[in-house]
């Protein structure tokens, strides 16, 4: 039995040792190291010659490579939003400049320029690692520091930290990527200022923060991820409930489809019949687009069924399951989606079918 103890612990201080992260896509570990060489080859040409001025305080100092790895590779991160980035990197040089006139000493002073840095980072909520290693070289290269004196924050630290973050808001509009992250509500898709429906149920801002303040994991994770989490994990959940049910189980067959060259008064008389939200548009059995009611407000007199359709529209197949359109019909934009086989229309799978079905399988299990 000892032995079996014995292997057990080595068994999970081997796993405690490996990995905390997943693996991480070949393609994003290719976006965040280009955009790291980029950010960094264009700060030492363009923006900080790599050579010591101390007239000016222009030159490269080691915690930007750190601060563009954050800014680049965790994005999504507290610590590398623009706040902790700027404002910490500037308040540890800060910090430190103030200890190294105060301090003569090189191991006392690095230690307590460090110390300094990590208590003005935690109390602007700045937090941001490569702060205290910007605090760290000045202690190392005191003689400089002192020359350069406060205007060290302000370059090398403060300008290349500013021009690292332009360069990864930038970088991400480029790459298809969001950043900053933590950016004010503004209107949705409707012009209101109500959250999306997913994040709508659940706990409060206020609650979430309890969550991570509780955890220990403020400085991880912000509300609004831990929000988006949650209501992805509910999502996914309500997803499992629908079980193996396939799109094929839900859809609509008996179709009422037009022609591309379909007038649209009689698009809209189809509507009134049908009382319809959606109707697809067809040639032959060929799917070629969709038309939503809120597609015939506004139309042109004299137009057609083509010149209102919207063309790309997400298609899934009659093996699909059922909880993959979750995502899909819950953000809104969609309130029905075709089922195809090979682009040949054979289904419609709308809101109202997903619904009825997730209540149904609910209710079964009460």
């Amino acid at each position: 039995m000892t032995g079996e103890a014995d292997d057990s612990r080595l068994a999970r201080l081997a796993r405690a040792l490996g990995p905390a992260i997943p693996a991480i896509p070949p393609r994003e570990a290719v976006r965040a190291s280009a955009g790291v060489a980029l950010a960094l080859g264009l700060l030492a040409a363009f923006v900080l010659p790599p050579h010591i001025d101390l007239a000016h305080g222009f030159y490269l100092v080691g915690p930007l490579a750190a601060s563009a790895a954050l800014l680049f590779a965790m994005p999504n991160s507290p610590l590398a939003q623009p706040w902790s980035v700027l404002v910490g990197n500037v308040a540890s040089a800060l910090a430190a400049v103030a200890v190294l006139h105060l301090v003569p000493g090189p191991v006392l002073g690095l230690a307590l320029a460090v110390g300094a840095a990590i208590l003005a980072m935690m109390g602007l909520r700045a937090l941001h690692p490569p702060g205290a290693a910007v605090a760290m070289t000045a202690a190392l290269n005191p003689d400089a520091t002192r020359e350069l004196g406060y205007h060290f924050a302000l370059a090398p630290v403060g300008l290349g930290t500013a021009a690292l973050v332009l360069l990864a808001f930038l970088y991400a509009r480029l790459t298809g990527r969001v950043y900053p992250m933590r950016q004010p509500h503004g209107p949705n898709r409707f012009g209101t200022r109500d959250r999306p429906a997913p994040q709508r149920l659940g706990l409060g801002a206020e609650e979430l923060e309890a969550i991570l303040r509780a955890n220990r994991q403020q400085a991880n994770l912000g509300p609004e991820d831990l929000s988006r989490l949650i209501a992805a994990a509910e999502q996914q959940a309500a997803g499992q409930r629908l079980g193996a049910i396939r799109c094929a189980d839900l859809m609509a067959r008996d179709l009422v489809t037009v022609a591309p060259e379909t007038p649209v008064t009689e698009v809209a008389q189809i509507f009134r019949q049908h009382r319809f939200t959606s109707v697809p548009v067809t040639e032959g059995a060929r799917m070629v687009g969709l038309i939503f009611q809120i597609h015939l407000i506004g139309a042109p007199a004299g137009a057609e069924a083509a010149d209102v359709m919207e063309r790309e529209v997400p298609r899934v197949e009659p093996e699909t399951r059922a909880g993959a359109l979750l995502p899909i019909l819950g953000e809104g934009r969609m309130d029905a989606i075709p089922v195809v086989e090979e682009d040949r229309l054979v289904g419609i799978v709308t809101r109202t079918d997903l619904v009825a079905a997730l209540a149904a399988r609910l209710g079964s299990r009460d």
